[in-house]
């Protein structure tokens, strides 16, 4: 079954074993004989991408199940100021509880599992401030707002391959500001 949401992303030994699962599957089920799941294996084993894995097992009736996506990584905070900034690890998803709080997320010098963060607002109250760096994207449009603003200042679209921040959820009586850090501008205009 062909991955078109991430084909070409580097396949885990997890993945070749759910594959090499399915192959024997069919052996058992006379889908394969020994010869043709000797073949397949070898080329389960030297798949680099979740394509060349589905490519093996596409002529064969199955369902891969995925594993679970991980819980985001819960950052809470309540009438105070909370701030990550430098080296800090990026979860692929993080959720964002604040109230009557000023956060800020620097993802300039961050670590990131994924080059696509999805981040869970449920602010009340609030301020965040999303730093990213030059040549980043932002996608605010799945933030629901009362009384509240949403800013871009960075590119939306097309997503970019370094990092492509998404936001959804809640703001209530306060502000979200997607922005590059200061100067940015500048230097490039002086390049």
């Amino acid at each position: 079954m062909m991955d078109f949401e991430h084909p070409d992303i580097r396949a885990s030994d997890a993945d070749r074993a759910a594959v090499t699962r399915i192959l024997e599957n069919a052996v058992g089920q006379g889908m394969l004989t020994l010869d043709e799941y000797s073949e397949r294996v070898d080329v389960v084993l030297a798949a680099r991408t979740r394509r060349e894995l589905d490519t093996v097992i596409a002529d064969l009736p199955h369902i891969r199940h995925r594993p679970a996506p991980a819980p985001p990584e819960v950052l809470r905070g309540w009438m105070s100021s909370m701030s990550r900034r430098g080296q800090w690890t990026v979860p692929a998803r993080l959720r964002l509880v604040t109230r009557m709080c000023s956060t800020t997320l620097d993802f300039t010098s961050a670590v990131l599992q994924s080059p696509v963060v999805h981040i869970d607002i449920d602010d009340y109250f609030g301020s965040t401030e999303l730093v990213l760096p030059d040549g980043a994207t932002a996608d605010l449009n799945g933030v629901g707002n009362v009384a509240s603003s949403t800013t871009v200042k960075v590119t939306a679209s097309p997503p970019s391959q370094r990092l492509h921040v998404v936001v959804a959820g809640k703001m209530r009586f306060g502000s979200l500001t997607a922005r590059h850090p200061f100067g940015t501008t500048l230097k490039r205009l002086l390049s």
